[in-house]
């Protein structure tokens, strides 16, 4: 059997009374996670221009737009909801994945749950599909594949957005297998774009893609049932031959499931997740030996080769860069004990004070004496004083980022209270956090999406 055909196969199997109490709890709070950076992330700029270039293609249609009163076709919706979604990069982070497996899948999966009607318990197990699928295929191809330079959010989420719309319209196997196949033809991103307004083009394009697939598989489009194991298919163009194992796609499969075990990293800051172990480890030392910025003369800093690639970058030039910063990061780490998402606003990146401070950041990737070999999560941050001491701090990996080091209680709540508030009125942040909560109870979904619509 083919792998798209297998992957049908155990995909129209998922039912919501065979889901876990656990798998249901922590879906419900990367969705509540997801909701509340897209809100944030629907007046940034590269959704106002995503919204203004579609402007002419609106048409009267069932599907919300985060954050406004306009309602248009599920394609258009999750286009734009999906770039909404990653336009802070404050969305949830897969290590497995190597990128952000939950906002590729959620805008789909309402735009077109508000094109179906669907309840919350269908919305619940077809984003639990679409997310053992994407982390499955993620583990066959990974690392090589993300090193190669593909950003997994986008050539692998469509693998999970296409098969949540696919099980949220209940398609049967043949139709499943035929819509992971048209999404292996419409997979892209490249990490080339990371620090630009088309990194969070990449969700909203592979969510829409995603949903695409469904749709023409619902109507009987075909493609070919060895999309992935062709010589020149999936895995052998985007990856390479002797780059993957395939068996990873199945073995184990749902046993537990991936979104239990390893789940998702809420993300504490909004910026790369690459930039996290360091700011914490930073957090960390500044705090116990009171340190101020006057008195730093350096700061060394220690990360993964592979995530220091795309954020040793000491002279961000846009806002968006500046997210992708280890230097700029560390440097609002140690004025403020913190990164927030003023930092990252207008032009906060060109902060006088902030760039002075930044010439005295010096990164390089870590050794195997500093941490394990398989260790790629870790971080080692030396400041040294004015006065020539200096104080070191070490982290295997970032606060939240596995459950040996969960985030603080209301940690969760109190970021998505804080995003929501920058569209929603307080009642209404709420009403929302709360239905989410509840939502295997809710009949319809649109009385979820229609709280995403500022009174």
């Amino acid at each position: 059997m083919s792998i798209s055909n297998e992957l049908a196969e155990r995909i129209v199997r998922f039912r919501y009374e065979n889901l876990p109490g656990e798998a249901i709890r922590e879906a419900k709070r990367a969705i509540l996670d997801t909701l509340g950076v897209a809100l944030a992330g629907c007046s940034e700029p590269a959704v106002t221009l995503v919204r203004k270039v579609l402007a002419e293609e609106f048409t009267r249609g069932d599907s919300v737009v985060f954050g406004s009163q306009q309602r248009t076709g599920c394609l258009n919706a999750a286009l734009i909801n999906g770039t909404a979604a990653h336009a802070l990069d404050f969305d949830d982070v897969s290590d497995a994945m190597g990128g952000h497996p939950t906002a590729p899948i959620l805008a789909a999966l309402l735009a077109l749950g508000d094109r179906t009607g669907a309840s919350g318990k269908q919305v619940l197990s077809a984003f639990i599909a679409g997310f053992e699928t994407e982390i499955r295929i993620a583990k066959a191809v990974n690392f090589h594949h993300y090193v190669k330079g593909w950003h997994p959010t986008a050539t692998l989420g469509v693998f999970g957005a296409s098969a949540a719309c696919a099980r949220l319209l209940e398609l049967d196997a043949q139709q499943i297998g035929a819509a992971l196949s048209l999404s292996a033809s419409m997979a892209a991103g490249l990490k080339a774009n990371f620090g630009t307004m088309t990194k969070p083009l990449h969700v909203g394009n592979t969510a829409r893609a995603g949903l695409l697939s469904a749709l023409l598989a619902e109507q009987g489009f075909s493609a070919s049932s060895e999309a992935f194991e062709h010589k020149q298919g999936f895995l052998n163009v985007f990856n390479g031959e002797g780059t993957y194992e395939e068996n990873k796609i199945f073995d184990g499969w749902a046993d537990p499931l991936e979104i239990v075990d390893p789940g998702v990293v809420i993300k504490r800051y909004p910026c790369c997740a690459s930039t996290h172990v360091a700011i914490d480890a930073l957090i960390n030392v500044i705090c116990e030996h009171e340190i101020a910025p006057e008195q730093v003369a350096t700061i060394e800093v220690w990360i993964h080769e592979r995530r220091l690639e795309h954020t040793n970058r000491p002279d961000p030039q846009t806002s968006m860069a500046a997210k992708f910063s280890l230097q700029y990061c560390l440097v609002r780490a140690l004025m403020h004990k913190d990164v927030v998402l003023g930092h990252f606003e207008g032009q906060a990146f060109l902060d006088s004070r902030c760039r002075d401070i930044m010439q005295k950041v010096k990164a390089a990737p870590y050794s195997d004496e500093q941490f394990h070999p398989e260790n790629a999560y870790g971080a080692e941050v030396k400041l040294t004083l004015c006065d020539g001491k200096s104080h070191s701090g070490k982290l295997d990996e970032s606060l939240g980022a596995s459950k040996r080091h969960p985030l603080p209680t209301g940690a969760l709540e109190r970021k998505f209270e804080n995003c929501a508030a920058k569209i929603l009125p307080p009642e209404q942040t709420l009403e929302l956090r709360n239905v989410v909560d509840q939502l295997e109870c809710m009949s319809n979904v649109r009385d979820l999406t229609s709280l995403t619509v500022p009174r």
